[in-house]
């Protein structure tokens, strides 16, 4: 019997979102809010196990198991995540991810990011959390792959506006014509962000995903985005960022000059017609191994 549990990042949306160069790519934003997998290998059951909730995750499991020439008889996948689903967090990614990255080290297999990401696009578009650190990824294609390095101290206040969004609807609509008029506005928010990332700069960060998050407004529009723009300058945040596919607008807070506690005091009485989900740090992607053994 061999056990492996791992700990995938979800995300609060993303940094930015658009098309360069006819590619659909995203900056990641992952944060410290973990879907925990676990993959047991276990010859004493026959079949695979896996939760019916989690059909995604089930598939990206038989994929790794076929991939690397594994029976799937007698493993068995469980999920516990914290995670909300359908809105812009990287739920699903995060539970499809830990799936392979648990399956690979529990059979022997071998597996890295690039790996992960082509099975996990064989799934659904994906978000890149499963890479180290900060990343430009192509979610659709899964070729893409810009390391941007490793977040600075940012904080982030996770607001929802409510309501839920089918990302697999979402994707399947073609956006390309608009997206390629934005194409101006993605660069410059991307160049902001790239920048800021090498200069640990978080007003930098913040403009670029502001810029994007403002862009977004004509595919998913937020309506109280404006608003949470106005209580960010209010409160000194290096800017705001929002699931581009999903529901969520986080505030960016440079940890080294805000208190982030009493900013979330701040917003929840600016703010009432939105729900604070959490207070979360910006991480840098990829699995942690939480347990391995027999």
């Amino acid at each position: 019997m061999s056990r492996v549990t791992v700990a995938m990042p979800g995300s609060c949306g993303e940094l930015v979102q658009g098309i360069m160069d006819g590619v659909c790519f995203h900056v990641t934003c992952p944060v410290d809010i973990y879907s925990r997998v676990s993959v047991e290998v276990d010859g004493r059951h026959t079949g695979l196990l896996a939760p019916e909730s989690r059909p995604k995750a089930r598939e990206a499991l038989r994929k790794t198991l076929a991939r690397s020439g594994k029976n799937a008889a007698g493993v068995e996948l469980t999920i516990d995540s914290p995670i909300p689903l359908s809105k812009g967090m990287a739920s699903s990614t995060a539970d499809v991810a830990g799936a392979i990255e648990a399956a690979c080290l529990a059979t022997g297999a071998a597996a890295d990011a690039a790996s992960v990401a082509e099975i996990a696009v064989g799934v659904e578009p994906s978000d890149g959390i499963f890479f180290p650190g900060i990343v430009a990824f192509d979610h659709r294609e899964g070729k893409l792959v810009i390391p941007l390095g490793l977040p600075p101290p940012l904080d982030i206040i996770i607001l929802d506006c409510g309501g839920q969004v089918d990302t697999l609807a979402f994707n399947a609509v073609d956006r390309r014509d608009v997206l390629k008029r934005q194409e101006p506005l993605t660069r410059d928010a991307f160049a902001s962000v790239q920048e800021g990332m090498a200069r640990r700069d978080a007003l930098l960060i913040g403009r670029g995903a502001t810029l994007s998050a403002v862009a977004n407004q004509s595919i998913l529009f937020k309506p109280h985005l404006e608003k949470a723009i106005t209580v960010a300058k209010e409160v000194g945040a290096a800017g705001v960022n929002v699931g581009h596919s999903g529901t969520v607008i986080g505030i960016l807070l440079d940890r080294r000059v805000s208190d982030t506690q009493a900013v979330i005091l701040y917003v929840a009485r600016k703010l009432p017609e939105l729900k604070i989900l959490f207070s979360a740090r910006l991480v840098g992607g990829g699995k942690r191994v939480l347990a391995r053994g027999a």
